[in-house]
Order: C-alpha cells, then sequence, then structure tokens
C-alpha cells in the first residue's frame, strides 16, 4: 500500500488593519475548503493546521485536522522543520494560508500520484515562488537553511538538498493564490471557487466593478488589454490560447523577492521610469492608448520608486480606495488609476499569474452561459 502524503496547512496572516484583517479571514475560508477537499482525496493523511488562530482553530471541529498553534515569534522555515519531525512526515505536502482556492480534488490526486512512489523530488506551483509544495523524503528540509517565508522553499530544496523538480500542470487551480484583495475580487467571479469562500465573500460586498469591467475585454477579439509586472512565460503562452483580444505585455522582475533583488533595493522597472517621468496622472492616460484595460502588479513599481509601503496601504491601492492611504505617492499613484479612462486592475504578483489565469477562465465560463442563456430564450 502506497504511503499516505501528509497535508502541512499554515494558517495566520496579519490582522494590523481592517483590510489585513479581511485577507486573512478570507485565507481562512480557503484553507477550510482546502481541508475538505483534501479529506475526499484517499492519498492524504490528516491534515496538520499550523495556526496562530483560535478561532479558526474551533472552526475545524468535526474535521479530521490536527491542529497546532503557532509559537511566539514564528519562523516558517523552523516552524516546518519542526512539524516534519514531531509527526515524523515521510511525504510532505505544504500548503500556505490562502493558497490553492481553485484546486480540485482530482489535481490533489495528481499531486500525490508523484509523490508517492517517488523518492528525492518534489513538485511545487511555482518553482521560484511557491504557495504550495510537495516534497519527498521530508527529511531533505534539514539539508537547507530554513527560509524566513515559503517564497524559495522549492528553490532550495532543488539547489541545496539536491530534489528533482516535476513540473506541475499549470490551471487556475495550481496557479490561483490570494495574497491581496484583488485574489478575494479575482475568486468573486469564478464559479468553482469553494463553498466556505463563496460565503465568505457574498458576505463582505466588495466593490468588483473594475474587475468585472476589465475582464470583459479578454474574451473580445477587437479589444486590446496591457498587462505589467512579474508576468511568466506560462501566461505568456496562455495568453496566446486562451484569450480572444489582444496583448500587451510588459514582463519585469520575475524572481525579485526570491533573487534577493527586492530587500537589496536593485528592482528595476521600464514602466517604473516612466512614471517617474510623467507622473501617475500621464502614465494612466497614457496607458488608455494602449489598451482597453490594464492589469498592473504594483509592487513592482513601488519597489523600483524605493518605497515599501504598508501591507495596508498595497491592498487599499488594491482596492482603488486612496483615501485612507497614509504613503502620499502610493495614494496619488491610486488615486490617478481609480480616475484612468480604462478599468485599472491593480494587485500584486499573483494578479499576474494565477489571479489573471482565473479570471481568463471565468470570463470564458460568464461568456459561454451568457450564449446558452440567450439560446434557450
Amino acid at each position: 500500500m502506497a504511503e499516505l502524503v501528509t497535508p502541512l496547512v499554515f494558517v495566520g496572516f496579519s490582522r494590523t488593519s481592517p483590510v489585513e484583517a479581511l485577507v486573512a479571514d478570507a485565507q481562512e475560508a480557503v484553507a477550510r475548503d482546502l481541508i475538505e477537499r483534501l479529506a475526499a482525496c484517499p492519498s492524504y493523511d490528516v491534515p496538520i493546521v499550523a495556526t496562530a488562530s483560535p478561532s479558526f482553530a474551533r472552526s475545524l471541529d468535526g474535521l479530521p485536522a490536527r491542529v497546532v498553534p503557532d509559537e511566539d515569534g514564528f519562523h516558517f522555515g523552523r516552524a516546518l522543520v519542526g512539524l516534519i519531525d514531531r509527526f515524523k512526515v515521510e511525504r510532505a505536502f505544504y500548503v500556505g494560508g490562502g493558497a490553492a482556492p481553485l484546486l480540485t480534488v482530482d489535481e490533489l490526486g495528481a499531486i500525490a500520484e508523484v509523490l508517492q512512489p517517488g523518492d528525492r523530488l518534489l513538485v511545487a506551483n511555482n518553482f521560484f515562488s511557491c504557495d504550495f509544495l510537495g516534497f519527498t523524503p521530508a527529511s531533505a528540509i534539514h539539508q537547507i537553511e530554513p527560509p524566513l517565508i515559503d517564497n524559495d522553499l522549492a528553490f532550495r530544496l532543488q539547489r541545496d538538498a539536491g530534489l528533482r523538480n516535476v513540473p506541475l500542470a499549470r490551471t487556475p487551480g495550481t496557479q490561483m493564490d490570494v495574497d491581496t484583495p484583488t485574489d478575494l475580487l479575482i475568486l468573486a467571479q469564478h464559479p468553482a471557487t469553494g463553498p466556505r469562500t463563496r460565503a465568505f465573500l457574498d458576505g463582505q460586498h466588495l466593490d468588483a466593478r473594475v474587475v468585472e469591467q476589465a475582464s470583459r475585454f479578454l474574451t473580445d477579439p477587437s479589444a486590446e488589454v496591457v498587462v505589467s509586472g512579474r508576468v511568466g512565460p506560462h501566461l505568456w503562452n496562455h495568453f496566446g490560447t486562451d484569450l480572444a483580444c489582444r496583448t500587451r505585455v510588459f514582463s519585469e522582475e520575475r524572481g525579485m523577492r526570491a533573487s534577493g533583488r527586492e530587500e537589496r533595493g536593485e528592482v528595476r522597472s521600464l514602466l517604473g521610469y516612466h512614471l517617474e517621468a510623467v507622473g501617475p496622472e500621464r502614465l494612466f492616460a497614457q496607458l488608455a492608448k494602449l489598451g482597453d484595460a490594464a492589469f498592473i502588479d504594483s509592487r513592482v513599481l513601488f519597489n523600483h520608486l524605493g518605497i515599501r509601503p504598508s501591507a495596508a496601504d498595497r491592498f487599499l491601492s488594491d482596492l482603488l480606495q486612496p483615501e485612507a492611504i497614509a504613503d502620499p505617492i502610493v495614494r496619488a499613484f491610486t488615486r490617478e488609476a481609480a480616475r484612468a479612462p480604462i478599468p485599472v486592475v491593480l494587485g500584486g504578483h499573483s494578479l499576474v499569474s494565477g489571479g489573471l489565469w482565473a479570471l481568463m477562465d471565468a470570463a470564458w465560463l460568464k461568456r459561454d452561459a451568457e450564449i446558452q442563456a440567450a439560446a434557450r430564450s
């Protein structure tokens, strides 16, 4: 009998501000949906859930889960090592809070099929910035320096522990992640969003009009959209096969966190230089001449400008709410994005990877439903 894969689900996010609490609550709903899907997969052992949230721990009552409270001075890498050793994990499936909101039971099963017979290998949703990662043997974690965050965990396990990377199929399920409010606006559009997450989003009454307006152009052959930020080649390829519209893509600074460029202040962006030269008002006016909608990974621009806005400011910018933003540069940038002649969707790396992929998927599903409804009437 094949050895079971052990899920290690980490759930914890800052609640320093109301907008951060919004994302934290959403991540808990996503994790609850994922744990229920894992329970439907016979290849997985009972999930080990690490969390600092007593309310989330209580919400798991009745589900097969082993809850471990986070300790003071939480350090991601050391916590992961501790759980692997404590529970004698052989085949690990690490999942970050908010990861994989659209991952299906079948896709979970496919990941287990790679890990169960395998040895000295890993399978990650994003090799250079992973949100979830399966690896065997789990003891390989002792061959790397425990990372502070999960982004470069897969890279370290290959480079320092010698694990072989098995590429994972790119789908909305494997690529979508919840890191920012924009990701919530996108999930609200997708019909495969889990029931716990759907109920949470329905209760928030978030303003998703800009995302809805921008997504309409994705299935319009006469339209053109601008995409800027850490856009990977897998998404470029998908543009060619699954988008009806034309695209202008500015791909910049992929791996800026994992490479250390962000920490060292070395991030440079062509769009950032243009923003510096003309200011945000003219930037968005000119983008409107290049496309009918724009999807912008604003973190690249902020790093290029040498600013480190708080999570609250970044998230308020994603929601196009400049009035409450403390940083004057982010506030001016967000104000002009909200005033732009075209719908501008702001977000982080997840926007121009799994988020845009999921939005494309949702846009086509919506269009197909509209065509079928029209045919029946």
